[in-house]
């Protein structure tokens, strides 16, 4: 059996927002960006059974923008969340393949731990926005999970998308 996860940041948000953080939405760019990598997600097969999302405005409007319509969790936990806070709610996922949204710096330090082998391309390191990994693992259930056994399907940034 094999377990795969599809670990995205959020698309580009506005830093013209006058409130908190949290409440941060997209900008034009982004509302572009997500329905770019959700395409990008169905034409290769990649679509999830399940989304595990920081409850932050602009990662709720990066999942609208994909256009899944799969059970959908959004999480407190996951906001500005560090790796092993994201790590512990995986490993409590029950879906096969799950679609993993959250923020930076935590989620580009996640996908580093998780691979085997990094992909061969430049922004894999800073995980921009949008920035999106394929991943798969060799394991039954998601509490068997373990760093540096994902095996890399894909990886890809809004600006390469057609």
């Amino acid at each position: 059996m094999t377990k795969r996860l599809i670990l995205m940041r959020h698309a580009k948000s506005s830093w013209h927002h006058s409130g908190p953080d949290h409440g941060r939405p997209l900008n034009e760019r982004g509302y572009e960006s997500a329905p770019k990598v959700g395409a990008w997600l169905r034409a290769r097969g990649f679509e999830p059974d399940a989304i595990l999302s920081s409850d932050a405005k602009r990662t709720r409007e990066t999942c609208a923008g994909l256009g899944f319509d799969v059970p959908t969790r959004f999480e407190r936990s996951l906001y500005l969340a560090d790796p092993e806070t994201m790590f512990a709610e995986l490993k409590a996922e029950t879906a096969d393949t799950v679609l993993m949204l959250g923020h930076n710096p935590g989620i580009a330090v996640f996908a580093d731990e998780l691979v085997k082998t990094r992909p061969d391309h430049a922004r894999f390191f800073d995980y921009p926005t949008c920035a999106t990994t394929v991943m798969d693992f060799g394991i039954n259930d998601w509490s068997q999970l373990a760093y540096g056994s994902g095996v890399v399907q894909g990886f890809a940034i809004p600006r390469e998308l057609p």
